[in-house]
């Protein structure tokens, strides 16, 4: 079977799952950090050498600041908890977004977690925290404006791969398999450049409920596409 490189995923409803049991939303989002977890290490065995989760997009701060808040503690604490094991199975933790707008603490905890794992080689996992597409394609048409700015480049310089050899995954191949689940089809800001030949899957199954079974009904989809980038059927079977 064929098994992508690697997958994105928009982890979406741990508050809907806690509303649903008459649980605060911090629940929800506690348990959709065991789901986190089970899923690193899953697509880890299943092959997969690249994984990227949307853990907390630059839209997200407008939500309640108590739920905010609870959400940059229980990230500290899932990196405190987990990093260790995940160091030890080989997984590389990067992070991308803009980590400058949390606490010290936090980006403490971040830089020594890309240190301690980054030369770990079974999987790497990238962490949107901070994140947005948009976001993504400014920062790097900006770090390319200094640039040609000093006259270090020139305008005929810049194409596709200068301005991706800016953005926050450069050097890491696009996204094979994309995956939401919580029932919403949107891409929500999440890689709008890296997605744009990326195969997209949607459950309805709300993150923390999101089991083995379930990545591996997304893993079977996958396989079950033709992927032609543009070209007929007929061209990419003949290949």
């Amino acid at each position: 079977m064929s098994v992508p490189a690697h997958v994105c995923i928009i982890m979406d409803g741990n508050g809907r799952w806690a509303k649903k049991r008459m649980m605060p939303r911090t629940v929800g989002h506690k348990k959709g950090v065991e789901t986190t977890r089970l899923a690193v290490e899953f697509f880890a065995k299943a092959g997969v050498k690249h994984l990227t989760l949307f853990a907390f997009s630059s839209e997200n701060w407008n939500r309640p600041a108590e739920e905010v808040g609870s959400l940059m503690e229980l990230f500290l604490q899932s990196l405190q908890k987990n990093t260790p094991e995940l160091n030890n199975k080989g997984i590389r933790i990067r992070f991308i977004g803009d980590r400058f707008a949390f606490s010290d603490s936090l980006m403490d905890e971040i830089g020594m977690t890309e240190t301690l794992t980054q030369d770990n080689q079974t999987m790497t996992l990238n962490v949107a925290a901070n994140y947005g597409g948009q976001w993504d394609i400014v920062n790097a048409v900006k770090k390319i404006a200094i640039r040609l700015d000093s006259g270090e480049l020139s305008t005929t310089a810049v194409n596709q791969a200068l301005l991706e050899s800016e953005l926050s995954l450069a050097g890491t191949p696009d996204p094979d398999l994309f995956i939401r689940t919580g029932g919403e089809q949107r891409i929500s800001n999440f890689l709008i450049w890296q997605l744009a030949y990326t195969e997209f899957v949607f459950t309805d199954v709300l993150w923390p409920d999101f089991s083995e079974q379930e990545m591996q009904a997304a893993l079977n989809e996958y396989a079950s596409r033709q992927r032609r980038y543009g070209k007929t059927g007929e061209q990419v079977e003949a290949i």
